[in-house]
């Protein structure tokens, strides 16, 4: 006998159950999903992330110093602020680049490094030719963000953890997996994933409110993969 199809219920997403454990946050899972991006960084900035993911981050792991080498809009520095955690930050947009090594030989060790890099050419931050989003191929991109995960494992404390955000997309007729060949980048060079990946959820995407022509599967999330040093 077939069991009775229950009624669809658009809008509504059946999340499944947490287990009970001793997490100092409890509510961070592999799935990752508030719609309001909370009062940190700016939102009018592309690609900009909200802050909860990285204020839960913080709050679970204890650092007790984070680097945000890719500033953006400020998210991750308005979270450590909050929370009273030390945190060093710079950007390429104000002539700190992330993968030049010169840019770390003054800096300390770190508990917690957060990266969101841009998403190859997904969307063009200036025209700088230093920034990840202008690398012309995908090689050339991976070869820039390895450098920048190689400088952050060269600056992270014995309990230090590097948090990246990145997601996957369709570019020019061809699926880019960035979480897959990021996971190898980081394992190339001796990071192993701390704990499981986290699917965040992308609320409040430019492009979830257009319509296109085209059929495809949209991408709906991005995913955030903690690496420790091995």
């Amino acid at each position: 006998m077939n069991s009775p199809t229950l009624p669809a219920r658009p809008g509504i997403i059946a999340m499944p159950m947490v287990p009970k454990t001793a997490s100092p946050v409890p509510s961070l899972t592999s799935i990752h999903s508030v719609v309001d991006r909370g009062p940190y960084g700016d939102r009018r900035y592309r690609g900009n992330c909200g802050g909860y993911l990285i204020r839960d981050l913080l709050k679970y792991f204890k650092p007790r110093s984070v680097l945000d080498p890719m500033t953006g809009s400020g998210t991750c520095r308005d979270v450590c602020r909050e929370l009273s955690i030390p945190v060093t930050s710079f950007d390429l947009k104000s002539g700190d680049d992330a993968g030049n090594s010169d840019c770390y030989e003054s800096l300390g060790k770190y508990d917690f490094i957060w990266l969101h890099p841009p998403y190859w050419r997904m969307i063009r931050y200036g025209d700088d030719p230093r920034c990840l989003s202008q690398a012309p191929t995908l090689e050339a991109f991976l070869d820039d963000f390895r450098k920048v995960i190689v400088n952050c494992r060269n600056v992270l404390s014995p309990r230090g953890r590097l948090t990246i955000l990145i997601g996957g997309y369709c570019d020019r007729g061809r699926q880019v997996p960035l979480p897959v060949l990021t996971t190898i980048l980081a394992m190339e060079e001796g990071l192993w994933p701390a704990c499981t990946e986290i699917i965040r959820f992308q609320h409040g995407n430019t492009s979830s409110r257009k319509s296109y022509q085209s059929s495809f599967i949209p991408g709906l999330h991005d995913t955030c993969t903690v690496f420790r040093a091995t």
